[in-house]
């Protein structure tokens, strides 16, 4: 059995009820609810949340939500790596069942397709990994970061090697939050979605669909790319 499961607790401080938050005409998280539903690979997409109003919308758009998250796993300093184990476990007690995989998609990335999604799943099942997870290129070259010294001094700031033309800076990515694919014996393990240590792939998303909404900038973001879909 194969379940898809979106994890959207109710608190957020740097945007506050963000999960709720309209977005082109419809909640945030009907994005990823739609998504995941429109792909057709899972025999159940829930929603793991101790919201509620977050459990009655999500029920609306046709996920399900077989129960309210522990406060506790519902905190800033609990990861979406506890809110997968505490499914894992009570989904399969309560419908006695064993889970094969298990999808986590993030509501915050509400551009990622259902097309995504199925590209994903073809990499995770045809190349036999514990795990595929979802990254993109890197908006701007890594290294031109650096930190600032005292009283902003840029003394140091770039390495010299780095001090190049963009177009000659090795292509680096990141993780971008939005598909995470594993087995269930890996699910159980993980200390945070990404772990060193599991034979994984990367599954690379075009940077249109990798918006990670976190601030209200990126909210902004997502909005003008959806206008131009």
């Amino acid at each position: 059995m194969d379940v898809a499961l979106i994890p959207a607790r109710g608190g957020s401080k740097r945007l506050p009820g963000k999960n709720m938050k309209e977005l082109a005409g419809k909640p945030l998280i009907q994005w990823t609810i739609d998504a995941a539903l429109d792909s057709q690979l899972f025999d159940h997409v829930c929603v793991s949340t101790d919201c509620e109003e977050i459990a009655d919308v999500s029920k609306r758009c046709g996920a399900e939500v077989p129960f309210i998250r522990p406060t506790e796993l519902a905190t800033d300093t609990a990861t979406t790596a506890d809110a997968v184990r505490d499914f894992v476990h009570k989904f399969e007690a309560l419908k006695g069942v064993s889970l094969q995989s298990i999808c986590v998609l993030q509501p915050t990335s509400p551009l990622r397709t259902s097309d995504d999604i199925r590209a994903a799943h073809r990499l995770f099942t045809e190349e036999g990994m514990d795990a595929v997870i979802s990254v993109c290129e890197m908006e701007h070259p890594y290294q031109l970061c650096g930190r600032l010294g005292p009283a902003g001094s840029l003394q140091g700031f770039l390495e010299p090697r780095h001090n190049v033309r963009s177009q000659e800076q090795e292509i680096y990515y990141r993780l971008n939050g939005a598909i995470y694919f594993c087995r269930r014996e890996q699910a159980l393990k993980l200390e945070s979605l990404y772990d060193r240590n599991v034979a994984s792939r990367a599954f690379e998303m075009s940077q249109w669909h990798s918006v990670d909404i976190d601030t209200e900038m990126d909210f902004l973001i997502a909005e003008a790319l959806l206008s131009h879909r």
